[in-house]
């Protein structure tokens, strides 16, 4: 229930940290709560998604949320669009989707620990590494492929068209 009070003082004092939780985690968490919008003010998404290390750079952000791969709520949104806490948040970003609900809304970039804190990870798992196979890895000292095994490499890529009738 301390989550919903949002008091800066109950994260660093000794009886209101979560069981579990480091000392050093808390204090950083309860920086980053000293460091959070007044009560009434807004953070914008492109600067959130970087603080919480959704995104690598806050320019990023902004060009995600120009280009369309940011959604609040299911709808598209300008980089200056105020976030609240409860909103979802979906990220596309370097091939995958991340989808996260905002538990705590902070300005300031701050450690991976306690970014985790700010958010709750609904994100679908990414696909296993066995299932993406890398296609077209020749061994070291063959040589230039010929024409069948290009062929052949194009094929397993999905570029190539149907097999040859005469295999």
């Amino acid at each position: 229930m301390s989550e919903t009070s949002g008091g800066a003082g109950t994260a660093a004092s000794p009886g209101g940290t979560p069981p579990g939780l480091d000392p050093a985690v808390a204090a950083a968490v309860a920086a980053a709560e000293a460091a959070a919008p007044a009560h009434g003010e807004s953070v914008r998404v492109d600067s959130w998604i970087w603080a919480v290390r959704l995104i690598k750079t806050r320019s990023l952000g902004a060009t995600a949320c120009r280009g369309g791969h940011v959604q609040v709520n299911g709808d598209r949104v300008k980089p200056a669009h105020s976030l609240r806490v409860g909103d979802e948040v979906r990220v596309r970003h370097e091939g995958h989707e991340r989808v996260v609900i905002v538990k705590r809304l902070i300005r300031k970039r701050v450690g991976a620990p306690v970014a985790v804190q700010c958010y709750i990870d609904n994100s679908p798992p990414p696909p296993p590494r066995e299932a993406v196979a890398p296609a077209g890895i020749r061994d070291r000292g063959t040589g230039r492929p010929t024409k069948r095994d290009r062929r052949d490499m194009e094929r397993l890529r999905g570029l190539g068209g149907p097999p040859p009738a005469g295999r």
